[in-house]
């Protein structure tokens, strides 16, 4: 197994599953934690990143497959997506189509609030780009379902925030996902809306300090 990514939550290894190249993604125990309470939380936690995989895809957006869950070892194996490139990468390359890739993530993001799943961590480092560029949405730990214009509100916000501070001078990319959002979601006027209250909520904040 070689170690891939550490994260708050956990750590992904690259591995192999019934002969095939996969990742598994191992949750970490807290030791903060009562150990019932910790192995009760994480199991759920498994149990609702597996469903919003699993609704993703049913909505039309592509998601690794899920193979196998250990809730013994707290461990998701999912498809490995060798040959992808993580949108932040891309972004910073400059790669061709990279307008058109982004327009694409906007419009896998509104197939999931249309669905009212909510992603819950959106970077660019948790959307991959195939070599045909479709989007692929990946760690869904933080995901919850909620049809509330507030929740989905923020889970843009998230992504803006993520967006700027990562790539600071590609605003225009960042219009490009908010086209295809508005393009696949019919309800994104709200949306937008209360976008627009949250970020003077946190402008506020940062003013009051």
């Amino acid at each position: 197994e070689k170690l891939i990514k550490q994260g708050a939550e956990g750590k992904i290894y690259e591995t192999t599953f019934m002969g095939r190249p996969c990742l598994a993604k191992v949750r970490f125990k807290k030791a903060y934690r009562h150990p019932i309470l910790d192995e009760k939380l994480t199991q759920r936690r498994l149990t609702q990143e597996c469903r919003a995989i699993q609704k993703g895809r049913a909505l039309g957006v592509r998601t690794p497959t899920v193979y196998f869950v250990d809730q013994n070892s707290s461990t998701i194996y999912l498809e490995y997506l060798r040959d992808s490139i993580v949108l932040k990468d891309f972004i910073d390359q400059q790669s061709p189509g990279v307008v058109t890739a982004c327009e694409a993530v906007g419009r896998e993001l509104g197939k999931l609030h249309s669905g009212d799943l909510i992603h819950g961590d959106l970077t660019t480092s948790n959307i991959l780009i195939m070599p045909d560029g479709i989007p692929v949405i990946i760690d869904f730990g933080l995901s919850t379902t909620s049809a509330l214009v507030e929740d989905k509100g923020v889970d843009l916000y998230v992504l803006e925030k993520a967006f700027l501070s990562t790539h600071p001078s590609c605003e225009e990319l960042l219009e490009a996902i908010w086209v295809g959002y508005r393009k696949s979601y019919s309800s994104h006027k709200k949306i937008f809306v209360k976008l627009d209250e949250i970020r003077l909520r946190g402008r506020k904040r940062s003013m009051v300090g």
